[in-house]
């Protein structure tokens, strides 16, 4: 047996990111003199709290196997934060509205996916690339090429201003989302049927797994995660404005990933998830103070999933 338990200890996904969130910190210190400083730290973990909501769905996605990915989040993301604008036009009353038009948007466009993988047998990459393509469309009726929408005062608060022990409340949320992902994948049988569907899918089916329901639910969580991370984003930004949900369809699966989720599905989980969230905001943040333009980030994070898949990225062959 080569290594021991510190060298196994070493080599886990989640250790891994911890030590490089801090490496690519102690750089960015050095590269820019207040990098790591606390008002700094805090504006990175708001933007990764966007970001680590959107993995959330991602990260159910990939956990049911097929190599499912769902690259129709950004367009959700879009769209939710184009809805929620309109609906609340500034105005706290229309708040409420506004999540639940958000999350029932995200819900259907997320089954919309899950049937056509299902039902019609469309590969998820395919089913999914054509939606996003539906809801860019989409955008582009409904906007008209005009930013349109504002976010409410409380939302606006809630995610950029603390709100508990120095905390903006969008970090609270994505706390909240860690437990709960938590719960769901450990200590629910709903998550168990996920590890199994990803670990083998016939035989989860032929001990009676309900396959198409249980990844039709994953793609729907999928979406109603995007929702809310739309939601949140308009709350950071202030308005919303074409497109602005693509940023996160590509970071979402490195993050995931990279948390040590491999694309064949079966193993992993959000914790790691999470960590890999922070690691790439914080490696944006670095590109960016050296001056690396948004095409070049793209290349970056492009080739950083290409490498994660060459170590241990697919894990296994994908099961039928």
């Amino acid at each position: 047996m080569t290594g021991g338990p510190a060298l196994a200890f070493i080599r886990q996904p989640l250790v891994v990111a911890l030590v490089l969130i801090l490496a690519l910190l102690l750089l960015g210190e050095i590269l820019s003199p207040g990098f790591a400083s606390g008002r700094q730290i805090l504006r990175l973990l708001i933007v990764a709290a966007l970001l680590g909501i959107v993995a959330a769905g991602q990260n159910l996605v990939i956990l049911g196997g097929r190599e499912g990915i769902d690259l129709s989040v950004g367009g959700v993301v879009s769209l939710s934060a184009l809805i929620a604008g309109n609906l609340m036009s500034g105005s706290d009353a229309g708040i409420p509205l506004a999540i639940l038009a958000c999350v029932a948007t995200g819900a259907l466009f997320g089954i919309l996916n899950g049937l056509g993988i299902t039902l019609l047998r469309i590969p998820p990459l395919v089913m999914t690339l054509g939606m996003l393509g539906v809801l860019q469309g989409l955008l582009v009726v409904v906007r008209q090429g005009i930013p349109s929408g504002r976010a409410a005062p409380s939302l606006s608060q809630f995610v950029t201003q603390p709100f508990l022990f120095g905390l903006p409340g969008i970090i609270w949320l994505w706390i909240a989302v860690g437990l709960l992902m938590a719960f769901l994948l450990q200590r629910t049988v709903f998550g168990h049927r996920i590890y199994a569907i990803g670990s083998n899918e016939r035989a989860a089916f032929m001990a009676g797994v309900p396959i198409r329901t249980v990844r039709v639910s994953l793609f729907a969580l999928s979406g109603v995660f995007a929702a809310i991370a739309g939601i949140c984003l308009l709350g950071y930004s202030g308005s919303s404005f074409a497109n602005v949900g693509e940023q996160y369809m590509l970071p979402s699966i490195i993050a995931v990933v990279f948390g040590g989720t491999p694309l064949a599905g079966g193993k992993g989980g959000y914790t790691g998830t999470m960590a890999g969230a922070v690691l790439l905001v914080v490696l944006q943040s670095i590109l960016t103070t050296i001056n690396i333009d948004e095409s070049g980030r793209q290349m970056v994070f492009g080739a950083t999933l290409l490498v994660l898949m060459l170590f241990y990225g697919r894990g296994r062959a994908m099961r039928a």
